[in-house]
Formats: C-alpha cells, structure tokens, sequence
C-alpha cells in the first residue's frame, strides 16, 4: 500500500473516534465502549501487526530529523488498560526513541510548585515520541473528583475559586498550544472503559494471582465514584479537544481493538508531521564517498 492510500486509510479509520473541537460530549452517549467499527479480532492481529510497522518506520524518520517531538497522553479509568496499550503499540519501535512517563500522587516537591511543573520536566525532545501514561489531565479529573487534593496544593485562595476548572481546560489548552508552536506535537487518547468491563478485569485481578499486584481495595472505593469520573470525563472532553492538541476516545471493552486505534492515532499524528531523513549537502556527500574510497581501498 502506497504512504497516501494509508495516510486516508488511517484516516478514515480514527475518524469516528475524534472529539470534534467546540462540542460538547456526553460520554456515555456519544461513545461507545464496545464499538470495533465491523472488525473481526483475527483481522486485528494483521491491522496491529501493519501499524507497529508503519510506526517503527516514522519513528525512525522521526529521530534521524531531530526537528519534532510528540506529545501522546493517555487516559483512562483504573483497568482501563493503558499498560497494555502502550506496551503492544510501541513494540516494534526502537526504545531509544520512546520514553514512558507514569505520573502518581505528587511528591512534596511537585507540590511545592505549580502544577504543570512535573509533566513539564517529562516533556519528550526533539526527534523523541513521548508517553504520558495518566497525564496533566489528572489535574482536572481525580482532584477535581476528589478536592482535597486541591487543598494539597498549597494554592492561595483566590486561585481555589468556582472558576478553577475552567480557568485549568484554558491554562492547558494554552499549555498544549505553546508546545506546539514549538514544534511539540500533542495527541490525546482516552480509553473508555464500560463498567462492567471494569467489573470484570477487577475480578481477573482478584482470581489471578499472577494479576493480584495490579489490585488494591483503593480501586474498589474508586469505583465508587464512577458518575462523577464521567461527568469529568465528558467536560475535559468538551473543553480541551483542540485543532492543535485533539482527543480521541477509544473504545476500550475490546483490548484488541483499543491498541488497534491507538496505534492509528499515534501514525496519523506522525503521518501529519511526514518526517524526512535529512538529506546531506555537497560537501558532506564528498566526504562520504572519499570515506566510502578509502574503506573499499582496505578490501584484501
């Protein structure tokens, strides 16, 4: 398949999965969990297997330009099944091009700055793809579900206002735009998990001791929280699905299908960028023929 037909293909492909900027979603309306767009699971394996090698070769073109990073934050509910994402999708890419950012409760010294600060020194270089499994849209999700994480902030309480949500989806969305204008390029999944699909993915932890050290009763109490996580959910979606930073919501009840979509959002984004390997100037190509000479000249 020539790289034009499949540049369409992808995008066509990730089109429904795409928060259209200025709408306002209803998760558990507008998408469906379960959705796997007519594909059967043992069509996935070849559809994967032909992204992972459409990605290591952007990839690679992507390092040796050394002129754009990307950004690619993902989200999810506990089970949501982001490990697993990430794992398959960059799995034929070369390491040394990818790093992986995992963001938990924030030390004291995170909290003793402002709260983009931790994701800022995570931020992926020049010619690098960059992972935020959990992101700085923690910031607007499990602290907005849960406020006394605000008060752990130390914020003054003028910055603590009814506002502070919507001022956050605007300091974000200008966040994501500045990194883009610098040529680092954002891309934002969401996986969304049914509740009983995470029902039953708790229960496999519970009955599996290999999958018990995925489980804590801190996942259950959150559970509990479920309607108010959505309707988070849906705002951050409404708010900060930009032209320059969009979200895509991925069905998730399917892990096939989700590292499936995952893998074509994140090609599309670099398929965007179109990175070249840079193309040597007169001088430097005579010096690599005279260097190709002088190793020919060694032959015994």
């Amino acid at each position: 398949m020539s790289d034009g037909r499949a540049a369409k293909r992808v995008a066509k492909f990730i089109k429904p999965l795409r928060v259209k900027p200025g709408s306002t979603v209803d998760l558990t309306e507008d998408f469906d969990p379960r959705y796997k767009a007519d594909l059967k699971k043992r069509d996935g394996v070849e559809l994967l297997s032909t992204g992972v090698s459409l990605l290591a070769d952007l990839q690679a073109r992507l390092a040796a330009q050394d002129t754009y990073g990307v950004l690619f934050c993902l989200q999810a509910i506990d089970a949501g099944g982001k490990d697993g994402t990430i794992r398959h999708v960059m799995s034929g890419v070369n390491p040394q091009g990818v790093r992986v950012s995992g963001f938990k409760v924030p030390s004291a010294e995170e909290l003793d700055h402002d709260y983009l600060w931790r994701y800022a020194q995570r931020l992926p270089s020049r010619g690098e793809i960059g992972i935020f499994n959990r992101s700085h849209y923690e910031e607007v999700l499990v602290v907005r579900v849960h406020p006394e994480n605000l008060d752990r902030q130390k914020l003054p309480e003028e910055a603590k206002g009814p506002d502070v949500w919507q001022r956050r989806y605007r300091e974000i969305n200008d966040w994501e735009r500045y990194l883009t204008d610098n040529g680092i390029k954002v891309v934002k999944v969401f996986l969304n998990l049914s509740k009983e699909e995470q029902r039953l993915r708790f229960l496999k932890r519970i009955d599996r001791p290999e999958k018990n050290w995925k489980f804590s009763a801190a996942d259950v109490r959150e559970r509990e929280h479920w309607d108010d996580y959505q309707e988070a959910f849906s705002e951050m979606l409404s708010a900060t699905s930009t032209p320059w930073a969009p979200w895509y919501v991925v069905p998730a009840d399917r892990k096939w299908f989700a590292r499936i979509c995952a893998a074509a959002v994140l090609a599309h984004t670099l398929i965007g960028i179109d990175p070249q390997y840079p193309s040597l100037d007169g001088q430097a190509r005579e010096e690599l023929l005279a260097a190709r000479g002088g190793l020919e000249a060694e032959a015994p």
